[in-house]
């Protein structure tokens, strides 16, 4: 028994009181649960002990996985570490999400350097740092306002929309809020060189990681098409209802969509659109080829790079690193120039080869910190929207245009 949950609950039941469980249901096999119709037609029927049963998973060791993230959730959420107020001292916010494959790492890290460096602080730091899979709905309702008092002094997410929009963040970047305060003069060297440079020259932005988008490509699907070797090869007329995108997850998607409209203009979006077969979870994708089903398999996935090592030798499914680039959805860290030298050490802390080392090896995010080995290839590079195009484009708008064509093409 636990606090949270009985056994005999219905799986839809759990779900719902804890979003944050969906990942390890999926991970662990009930991919269905991974579709929110599903959930509810699935999940309303079955108890957490059936559902183990029907797919011989052990219900203890099971039970604790879903506690073990229901507890790290907690701690994100409910925590705030206080410590005695000095004269100059203030409240600091800092909040933001983090990728689920992981987050429970890297919470572990900082409630651990939380703990060790406590006693240096003569202010209050309230902190909240939640599930990528929870979206950022929750930060947004906070910035509608124009008052930058309302901002946190620290925000951590990836999300082209969140921080370029300028009805949300981007309005505040126009100010000079922000400041990047790493004090870094050279980044990884697999995203500072000829052919991409991550490093904001405006120094208002940081870029702490990057979600690589890669193809699975199903040979048995394939039959006779020539292997897609680039984002030009995908969007082809071969391909057309028969790729899967990962629209769930915005943040990706948006920097896609952008990509796309950047390097093929609007007929690319349009191409893009109508390669649409469905939208599937990864890691309901990386199993999908074992099971019999009546409708129709994707043969190409758009997924995260990290699900790309879930994938078995002998299973007929290929993961391919575009030639012309992965579309990389990168990890932003703000922190507000007012508060900065509260601020410092915890944006040392974020961008430490230890957290790097946490985000490339553990979830196949590439950390632009200059010390940590991405174990990457010469030919893996990477499609980056760029900082002038970002500058010189109102990108919450665009990425609105683009959805539309998207749309009106599927």
């Amino acid at each position: 028994m636990n606090k949270y949950f009985d056994i005999k609950d219905k799986v839809y039941d759990i779900t719902e009181k804890y979003p944050e469980t969906i990942d390890i249901f999926v991970q662990n096999g009930f991919e269905q649960l991974a579709n929110e119709k599903m959930r509810k037609l699935m999940g309303k029927t079955i108890s957490l002990e059936m559902a183990c049963m029907t797919k011989k998973v052990n219900v203890e060791l099971f039970t604790q996985k879903l506690v073990d993230v229901i507890e790290q959730n907690r701690i994100s959420v409910d925590s705030a570490l206080s410590a005695p107020k000095g004269q100059n001292g203030g409240d600091i916010k800092i909040e933001g999400v983090l990728p689920c494959p992981v987050r429970v790492p890297l919470l572990e890290g900082f409630n651990t350097w939380m703990d060790e460096n406590k006693d240096k602080f003569d202010f209050k730091v309230d902190y909240e740092l939640k599930s990528a899979n929870l979206g950022v709905d929750w930060i947004k309702e906070r910035i509608h306002s124009d008052k930058e008092e309302s901002l946190s002094d620290l925000f951590m997410s990836a999300g082209f929309d969140l921080f370029f929009d300028k009805e949300l963040m981007g309005k505040f970047k126009s100010r000079g809020v922000f400041e990047d305060i790493t004090g870094l003069e050279k980044l990884n060297k697999d995203f500072d060189n000829e052919e991409i440079d991550l490093k904001d020259p405006k120094k208002q932005y940081s870029i702490i990681a990057v979600v690589p988008a890669v193809f699975m490509v199903n040979t048995e699907e394939l039959g006779d098409r020539p292997m897609p070797k680039s984002w030009k090869d995908l969007l082809k007329e071969e391909f057309e209802d028969s790729v899967s995108l990962p629209m769930k997850d915005f943040d990706l998607f948006n920097a896609i969509l952008l990509n796309i409209y950047k390097n093929y203009g609007e007929e690319g979006v349009t191409k893009l659109g109508k390669t649409l077969l469905r939208s599937m979870h990864p890691a309901e994708m990386v199993k999908a080829h074992t099971k019999k089903t009546e409708s129709k398999i994707p043969t190409i996935t758009i997924m995260p790079y990290f699900f790309t090592k879930m994938v078995r030798s002998e299973s007929p499914l290929k993961p391919i690193w575009p030639e012309d680039g992965a579309i990389i959805s990168p990890v932003f860290l703000l922190a507000k120039k007012e508060t900065k030298k509260q601020t410092k050490p915890f944006v040392d802390f974020f961008f430490s080869k230890e957290v790097g080392e946490i985000l490339s090896t553990n979830g196949k995010f590439p950390s632009t910190n200059p010390e940590v080995d991405n174990d990457l290839s010469m030919e893996q590079k990477f499609m980056w929207l760029g900082w002038d195009y970002i500058n010189n484009h109102d990108i919450g708008e665009l990425i609105r245009r683009c959805e539309k064509i998207f749309h009106d093409a599927v």
